[in-house]
């Protein structure tokens, strides 16, 4: 089949880039890492008729720590993030387990975490991060601006709330204090394949006692999730966790919050080498670990 002919434009300012967001009547695809749209367009799934570079618009270009929050433009590539130091505190060391995870170098070194905030895809360790810390995506249209927090953006696989005439500029995090651990696991049947489970947590802890947790999941349901029955049940638990690498006893609380997660918070759908009963398996197995990881401090 021929490939299918498509216009191109270099923007160089936000306003420029809106302008042809606008333009009625055509399908007009924004290319920043370009690491899933490019494949889309070669497999012919996506023929858009106009392509919007945005590489040049330096402003999207940031990451800024402000009153307790990190914002993160637009053109951030996903391997700034392998240092634990890009981010302070233990959200940098929580962005520094999951963005190893995905892809290879190359990838690493052209997509950007905005761009797989704007894909949505249920397998995305970015989309899982975003979910449990109730990350806010912020848009720009022509005449106005909004933000829309992560339990709101997600609408399906590949649809988010973004509109066809916005751009998405930033996504905004909170920071994490230091009396929270951070985890992240992921299981892929090979490197080169998409996660068939990945699990993000952060665990507040006061005085031996959870106060807050916060979990995200990913190719747990049609789109990334937060396990909030899951985070529930840690609430109030008086923390204890076994320091010799042994397996967690059944009725341990992280044990038992994941085996919530994959029942109540999870809705898996089958896959071609895992049946539901193996996927239910799998998040409730890796949830307990990733809580583990996080209350012993996020050693991988």
């Amino acid at each position: 089949m021929k490939p299918a002919a498509f216009d191109y434009m270099e923007a160089r300012t936000v306003p420029e880039a809106l302008d042809a967001l606008t333009d009625t009547g055509r399908d007009v695809q924004v290319l920043a890492g370009g690491q899933s749209l490019i494949l889309e367009m070669h497999l012919q799934r996506i023929r858009p008729d106009l392509v919007v570079d945005i590489n040049r618009i330096t402003e999207l270009d940031h990451l800024t720590i402000d009153d307790g929050t990190v914002e993160v433009g637009a053109l951030v590539r996903h391997g700034r993030f392998e240092s634990p130091q890009a981010v302070p505190g233990p959200l940098g060391r929580l962005f520094s387990l999951a963005v190893v995870n995905i892809a290879h170098p190359p990838i690493r070194t052209r997509g950007t975490m905005v761009g797989s905030l704007a894909w949505g895809h249920p397998a995305s360790e970015w989309c899982a991060i975003a979910a449990a810390l109730d990350a806010e995506v912020r848009l720009q249209g022509l005449d106005s601006a909004r933000e829309v927090v992560a339990r709101d953006w997600f609408h399906g696989p590949l649809r988010t709330a973004r509109r066809p005439d916005e751009l998405i500029t930033s996504i905004r995090f909170p920071l994490l204090g230091e009396d929270t651990g951070v985890g992240f696991i992921e299981h892929r049947r090979t490197h080169f394949c998409f996660a068939q489970v990945a699990v993000a947590a952060a665990l507040t802890v006061r005085d031996g006692v959870i106060h807050r947790a916060r979990i995200g999941l990913a190719n747990c349901a049609d789109r990334p999730v937060r396990a909030r029955a899951a985070e529930q049940t840690l609430t109030g638990v008086e923390i204890g966790v076994p320091g010799d690498g042994h397996r967690l006893p059944d009725e341990h609380p992280f044990v038992r919050a994941g085996r919530i997660a994959a029942e109540q918070d999870a809705a898996p759908l089958p896959e071609p080498y895992a049946d539901l009963e193996y996927r239910r398996h799998a998040i409730a197995v890796l949830v307990g670990r990733t809580l583990r990881q996080a209350a012993e401090g996020g050693s991988p």
